[in-house]
């Protein structure tokens, strides 16, 4: 019984967020990280997460990130990564570098500083959708540009986690094969996402012929071995992801998306990614055209998934996410007093250099407008899962943090989190065009935010 007191107890800040959110104007993932820190300090919660809730809290943010690709649209998704290279490159290598030295400048170890630098490098992207999302922005270009630089960032900082992890801990060096190894996993894993894209998700089985087959039979005249599974090929050709949709009763659709979404996170995760990416790419390759034939129920079917989808995302089982990841944060006074100026440094420093380094590349390398550029590095600032990874890693499990250092990056992350839904809500009304912002620049004045009135996509 006491997993269900705690989360009642959770739902209960939950519920409180959201009235103090929609009477403060602000997004309600602040309230949700503030009452998990308060509950936790109070001795409300307790420090260590049970394992009901850990698992609860799980589930909640693949929801939340399965119902966010969802909305998404795939083809631009696509077109997005290749104007986000750069945000993802320089947005990473500069919190680390800062992150590194002043480490190194503060403790004067280069195997802390190397683990302080590893876990401010990645965003966690999926703080700043949910916050975009409760400003309406999170299908908007500047959205499309933090998402996929945050997944490409999630790459590199886990092909970082299994290279530098090793090397920090004394346990190995860098290897050639390690290197090999985690590019292997990265292009099986995407592959397969691809091929379901291609094969299982298209409606008709002539698109799948078309875009697939010429292919498979090309490899299948230089391989006995396909050219055996080739045969099964006419039978999967009558089936795709609408037939599966398509059983059982009212209510099954939901469920079945549910299911591949799960499924593909699982797949993600076996291949050394966060289950949240996984799911994300589930529902970017799942369209309304998917759920039935007719077009009347296929509009029906698919609102009411999406209704289901988002009230459980947003509402009650993806809120414990966050709340669970403010029980993280334990303040301990006399620690916290001694770390200040530490904090402050590392807080202001990865701050200012996230947000500049992703807003210029955005800007030049992926030629966004500067109110969308200036968005896109506010939406860097998170950081969540990863930080907390290489928390365990470097304190927990191996000591290579001190307990000055380990509060230092605790509390930028903490502080850092609570940035991200307050600079976007700061950024709204110049983003939207509702006010203006300009910069002399000499003879020259740029414009910053945005000269005519958001156009919202549908």
């Amino acid at each position: 019984m006491q997993d269900l007191n705690h989360l009642a107890i959770i739902w209960i800040c939950v519920f409180l967020s959201s009235y103090l959110a929609r009477l403060t104007k602000l997004t309600a993932v602040v309230y949700f990280l503030a009452f998990g820190s308060l509950m936790v300090n109070t001795g409300i919660l307790p420090l260590e997460t049970t394992p009901f809730i850990e698992g609860f809290a799980k589930v909640g943010i693949i929801v939340i990130m399965f119902a966010l690709g969802f909305e998404e649209n795939s083809s631009q998704f696509v077109q997005g990564i290749k104007r986000a290279w750069g945000i993802a490159l320089f947005g990473a290598i500069g919190p680390f570098l800062v992150a590194y030295f002043l480490a190194l400048q503060f403790w004067g170890d280069v195997k802390l500083a190397l683990m302080c630098g590893l876990a401010m490098t990645a965003t966690a992207v999926s703080l700043t959708m949910v916050s975009l999302r409760s400003e309406g922005l999170h299908r908007t270009e500047a959205a499309r540009g933090i998402m996929t630089s945050a997944v490409l960032d999630d790459i590199a900082s886990l092909a970082l986690v299994a290279l530098l992890v090793p090397l920090a801990t004394g346990q190995g060096d860098i290897s050639f094969f390690q290197v090999l190894l985690i590019a292997i996993k990265t292009i099986i894993f995407f592959g397969i996402v691809t091929l379901l894209g291609m094969w299982f998700f298209p409606c008709n089985s002539s698109i799948r012929i078309k875009k697939f087959v010429p292919f498979w039979q090309k490899c299948c005249s230089k391989s006995p071995l396909l050219e055996r599974i080739s045969r099964i090929i006419p039978v999967l050709e009558r089936y795709g992801v609408r037939d599966l949709l398509s059983l059982g009763e009212s209510g099954h659709p939901t469920l079945a998306i549910l299911l591949l979404a799960l499924l593909i996170s699982l797949i993600a995760h076996y291949f050394g990614f966060h289950p949240a990416v996984g799911a994300y790419m589930a529902g970017l390759i799942l369209k309304q055209e998917h759920f039935h034939a007719d077009l009347n129920k296929q509009e029906q079917e698919y609102k009411q998934c999406k209704l289901i989808i988002d009230n459980v995302a947003f509402a009650w089982l993806g809120p414990v996410f966050f709340v669970n990841l403010g029980t993280k944060i334990v303040f301990d006074l006399d620690i916290v007093t001694s770390v200040i100026p530490e904090m402050l440094a590392l807080t202001l420093g990865v701050f200012t250099i996230q947000v500049f380094s992703a807003m210029l590349a955005a800007r030049l390398t992926g030629h966004f407008a500067w109110y969308e550029s200036i968005m896109i590095g506010f939406g860097m600032l998170g950081r969540a899962e990863l930080a907390f990874v290489v928390l365990d890693i470097g304190y927990v499990q191996n000591q290579i943090f001190t307990t000055a250092a380990f509060y230092t990056l605790m509390f930028t992350a903490f502080w850092l989190n609570i940035a991200v839904p307050l600079v976007i809500k700061f950024w709204h009304p110049y983003f939207t065009g509702e006010k203006q912002l300009v910069v002399n620049m000499g003879s020259q004045q740029i414009i910053l935010s945005n000269p005519e009135k958001l156009t919202k996509s549908e």
